[in-house]
């Protein structure tokens, strides 16, 4: 052992603890990289995710159409993101060469409102609307009228062919 005069005995440190210590560094390092790294591909999935929710169709009414014996005909939807409705047929009822469905909106103590014409024969058409169409609607109506619809003055043929109630959903 070397001694000094003023400090006394002079202590080596050996080189396995100063490599063990160097080792560990670059491990911590290593670690430290690795876990922000893989903090930002998290946060990039969530910002990824967070687009593909606001790009999905969130359905805000909903109704289904039944016939007089509760079967039902048609599913009305509208989403948040369209300015349209989604009508879907869910029988295989098809009107008459010259006949027409057309889409009433219903409430309490309001005449009925048109919402378009059922032009395709198709299982699957849009209309458009906003969500003011709506507002105030209660139940939804589809009525069997003259080919081409008829002005929202004269008002539906009665009785009407299907009739659900609007559910607004909560989001």
């Amino acid at each position: 052992m070397v001694e000094t005069a003023q400090s006394g005995p002079l202590r080596v440190v050996s080189g396995w603890w100063r490599s063990a210590t160097y080792g560990c560094l670059v491990i911590l390092s290593i670690g430290i990289a690795t876990g922000m790294s893989g903090f930002e591909q998290f946060k990039a999935q969530i910002q990824h995710l967070q687009g593909q929710l606001k790009s999905t169709a969130q359905v805000k009414y909903i109704a289904v159409l039944s016939d007089d014996n509760h079967a039902p005909a048609m599913l009305v939807t509208m989403t948040l993101q369209d300015d349209a409705l989604q009508v879907q047929r869910l029988n295989t009822m098809i009107e008459g060469r010259e006949e027409s469905m057309q889409l009433w909106a219903l409430s309490e103590g309001d005449p009925a409102r048109s919402l378009g014409v059922l032009e395709s024969k198709g299982k699957t058409l849009r209309l458009p609307a906003t969500e003011r169409d709506f507002a105030s609607a209660t139940s939804l109506a589809i009525s069997v009228e003259d080919k081409g619809g008829i002005t929202q003055a004269k008002g539906p043929r009665l009785p009407y062919l299907f009739k659900g109630s609007v559910v607004q959903k909560a989001l």
